[in-house]
């Protein structure tokens, strides 16, 4: 079962971080069909946050259609967003921050070099 976490100091409003985290998990095979999230109560009680908030999150994460609730049992997964691995892509992403590492780079430098060579190499392929 997934745990979230929340970084209070990235400015992505608390509901959003919740839908990131369980996007992330379905990309990354963690979570699959059939795999129930945590209830909002518990997820409440080990964040501090709001129920509303964990509600938001599970509706917005239903209305696109990746769980689903059932009343009185719990919200769980109805599809899948994980992709057949690419060995030689992982492989490359792997030396790549290693090699970022290496030159200093933190995640977050990380992050925003990631983000600014995909959105230019979006923007190349929209001019193409």
């Amino acid at each position: 079962m997934i745990e979230f976490t929340l970084d209070r100091k990235s400015g992505t409003a608390t509901y959003a971080q919740i839908v990131q985290q369980v996007e992330h998990a379905l990309r990354a095979g963690l979570l699959t069909y059939g795999d129930q999230l945590p209830t909002a109560r518990e997820v409440v009680a080990r964040l501090a946050i709001n129920p509303n908030t964990v509600l938001r999150a599970y509706r917005e994460l239903e209305q696109r259609g990746l769980v689903e609730a059932r009343p009185g049992l719990g919200t769980f997964v109805r599809r899948s967003l994980a992709r057949p691995h690419n060995p030689r892509l992982e492989a490359g992403l792997l030396a790549w921050v290693s090699e970022a590492r290496a030159a200093g780079l933190g995640p977050d430098d990380m992050r925003s070099l990631l983000e600014s060579a995909l959105t230019g190499h979006l923007r190349q392929a929209d001019t193409a």
